[in-house]
């Protein structure tokens, strides 16, 4: 993807996204349970690299195993610069799937974000580590607790939602969206179009108009709006 392209979707919010890629029949598009650790207006946008947890199985899921080649630490190192790493650990809130020296190293490596519909541990040393993070809450028990890491760059489920490598994903304070690869340039074109109308809707709104006939518009609004557009 472009750097012009992704600079145009970071200035489209998740809802309106969410709404272009209903205009295609995808309704499954906004990760359920995924909220930004720390809310603060940022809006991020990066390809997908997802990693991919199954229940836990006591034989696999063990502290040894976080030394082994398949492991999240083995992940990290193949995380490309600029990714967005999300990862599927089926809602388990009982234990958190990565902590601070994760986070931190994956900073180093100048990953975009973490989004899971999971949990992390270590809050304050997440927080203190700068990466943002997406994730359903915090736990203090480590991963082998409750889920078995089995790989990475694969097709996952993350908050109801089918993420593929390479999707592009958008996160703000409204939690985190999945665009396919194949709709990113129509999300882009016609969300800027979409931001655009509705900041010319809110200044009507502000002006005292009324909102029949003005959202959605009718055809006397739109050609006030095409008119504005020309200006």
């Amino acid at each position: 993807m472009s750097a012009a392209l992704y600079d145009t979707l970071r200035a489209i919010t998740t809802a309106t996204i969410t709404t272009m890629l209903l205009k295609k029949g995808i309704r499954r598009c906004w990760m359920h349970g995924p909220k930004p650790l720390v809310a603060d207006g940022t809006r991020l946008v990066g390809p997908a690299f997802t990693l991919r947890f199954v229940p836990v199985r006591e034989d696999l899921a063990t502290p040894e195993s976080w030394a082994k080649p398949i492991s999240t630490r083995g992940a990290i190192e193949e995380m490309p610069e600029g990714c967005i790493a999300v990862a599927d650990a089926m809602g388990i809130a009982s234990a958190g799937i990565f902590g601070d020296i994760l986070t931190m190293r994956m900073m180093k490596r100048n990953v975009t974000a973490l989004v899971t519909d999971g949990v992390v541990r270590d809050k304050a040393g997440v927080v203190a580590s700068k990466l943002p993070v997406w994730c359903a809450g915090v736990a203090a028990p480590a991963s082998v607790n409750g889920l078995t890491f089995v790989g990475w760059q694969e097709p996952i489920g993350c908050g109801g939602c089918a993420i593929f490598p390479g999707d592009v994903i958008v996160c703000d304070d409204d939690g985190a969206v999945v665009i396919p690869q194949d709709l990113v340039a129509f999300v882009a074109e016609e969300g800027a179009e979409h931001e655009r109308m509705e900041s010319w809707i809110v200044s009507e709104v502000e002006r005292g108009a009324k909102l029949p006939g003005l959202y959605p518009m009718n055809e006397a609004a739109k050609a006030r709006y095409a008119a504005w557009k020309k200006k």
